[in-house]
């Protein structure tokens, strides 16, 4: 009887103390996961050094929800001129949505006029199955295109279920824009060591001739940009 006793208390223990060990789990879960929703806005990518003083850059960004866009692509030129890009090596072009941005990545990775590629555009969960089909398009397609290309692209869209969720990625010190364009140099550079590749020697005028300029607003004569219309392009 005393030893069925002995066999019997460390069980009759164990489950006395057992809801208070796991609601006490329960509660740390809990609260890791709460801290990492509130930081999940925030980068946790550090990066080093980066010199891409002779790295050319291109962006192809969407005018679909062109307000967010336009800050993220603000941040990731910010961070190419911290890391050395200079103005004349970095070129961008607008295309109408994110489900274009494979195939113009494409064009602008066959040219072979740039080292690195950023992707810049905004979805935003409706109330249709819109949002996953193009997520899903979008994403495998620019992976397939860089495994294809050897072209480094970086998967600039933002796939969130609010406009608010965008906001608070886009502006102040979370705009992922600035990630994007360091990732952007570091796998350039990445790229270019590995493959024992030269920094891309292509001419401005090739990369304009494809679509591409400095930026929207460039200083060109009338008769420059009525030839500029003139000749053929991918945009």
């Amino acid at each position: 009887m005393l030893l069925s006793i002995q066999k019997i208390l460390p069980l009759l223990i164990a489950a006395v103390f057992a809801p208070s060990i796991n609601s006490f789990r329960a509660t740390h879960t809990s609260s890791s996961t709460r801290f990492s929703r509130l930081k999940a806005a925030e980068s946790e990518v550090t990066f080093g050094e980066l010199d891409g003083s002779d790295i050319r850059i291109g962006i192809i960004r969407t005018r679909w929800n062109d307000e967010h866009v336009t800050n993220l692509v603000d941040g990731c030129l910010k961070a190419l001129k911290e890391c050395n890009v200079k103005e004349e090596n970095i070129f961008e072009t607008s295309i109408p949505g994110a489900y274009e941005l494979p195939l113009s990545a494409r064009f602008l990775a066959l040219s072979g006029t740039v080292d690195a590629i950023v992707t810049a555009g905004v979805l935003i969960k409706g109330e249709t199955m819109h949002f996953e089909y193009i997520s899903d398009a979008v994403s495998s397609g620019l992976m397939s295109v860089q495994l294809q290309t050897q072209c480094p692209i970086v998967y600039g869209v933002l796939n969130c279920a609010n406009e608010e969720q965008v906001k608070a990625r886009s502006s102040g010190d979370s705009n992922h824009g600035e990630d994007w364009g360091r990732t952007a140099v570091e796998m350039a550079l990445l790229r270019n060591e590995a493959l024992n590749i030269k920094a891309a020697e292509g001419t401005a005028n090739k990369l304009m001739d494809l679509g591409f300029s400095k930026s929207p607003t460039d200083s060109k004569s009338p008769t420059e940009k009525k030839e500029k219309t003139a000749s053929p392009g991918f945009f």
